[in-house]
């Protein structure tokens, strides 16, 4: 999808040889779309060639109440839910998504040293589970398996994440992945993550309001940056807040687009 200014609505992709959908283009909406059994990333956004100019890159996209999931590449470690990687410009937000079930990660953020820092992305109100395992029960070893992954080779990229869930994904829940700018990590949900919930080893985000739980024992969340009191951080025990985050996951699209989540 290399133009601009289009509003796709309702439309499923699925068992495509590559990316599911792939945004060029900028000023799009993308709007319940389902990207699924795709052999690459569900829906990704990056520039549409490699001589595209940073000026061209995809810019001021908004993916709403959309759902990616059972993505798989061949060697496993390469397909998303979904992704704002590498050449992506700024402005670009996912509201209202569901990642789940995909290969690698639920959401992936990567930059690398080659072609520098992305543009400031916004994933609000959003949900990511049982990333790196899909729903067949199958795996691959390659697969990163994050809920969502926020950066790559310690470039600094200052992308807001606000208000969601990372529920039982293989990896760390939340990660900065060398990510060394200062995000604005605020009011998410982290359970049950098969390492950490939250991983933040570097850089100088921002956390507020942020609540880690587990059902049994598990890995320490490590945070480096900005965090106060109101966060509950996994540190052995359960905060106060971690009673309505119990029972089993359920979620579903009300009929304006808004995700519910319930658990019980």
């Amino acid at each position: 999808m290399n133009g601009s200014y289009w509003h796709v609505y309702g439309v499923v992709v699925e068992r495509a040889g590559d990316n599911g959908i792939f945004v060029g283009g900028s000023n799009n909406i993308l709007e319940r779309t389902v990207t699924r059994y795709n052999r690459d990333t569900g829906l990704q956004l990056s520039r549409i060639a490699s001589d595209t100019p940073n000026s061209q890159w995809p810019a001021n996209n908004l993916i709403l109440s959309a759902l990616s999931h059972d993505n798989a590449d061949s060697d496993g470690e390469d397909a998303d839910g979904f992704a704002a990687k590498l050449t992506v410009g700024s402005g670009n937000v996912f509201r209202y998504a569901v990642a789940r079930n995909n290969i690698d990660d639920g959401w992936d953020l990567y930059t690398k040293t080659d072609t520098g820092p992305i543009g400031p992305v916004t994933i609000e109100d959003s949900l990511s589970y049982n990333n790196g395992t899909l729903s067949d029960g199958s795996q691959a070893g390659n697969g990163d398996r994050n809920g969502f992954k926020l950066g790559g080779e310690d470039i600094g990229v200052n992308h807001v994440i606000r208000r969601n869930i990372a529920y039982h994904n293989g990896k760390h829940g939340f990660t900065y992945n060398r990510n060394l700018g200062t995000m604005a990590i605020t009011d998410n949900v982290s359970i049950d993550n098969a390492e950490r919930n939250f991983s933040f080893d570097g850089g100088s985000s921002v956390f507020r309001g942020n609540t880690s739980c587990r059902s049994s024992s598990g890995t320490n969340d490590k945070i480096v940056g900005d965090a106060d009191g109101s966060n509950q951080f996994w540190t052995g025990t359960n905060g106060s807040r971690c009673a309505s985050y119990a029972g089993t996951l359920r979620w579903s699209f009300a009929s304006d687009g808004r995700l519910v989540v319930t658990f019980g």
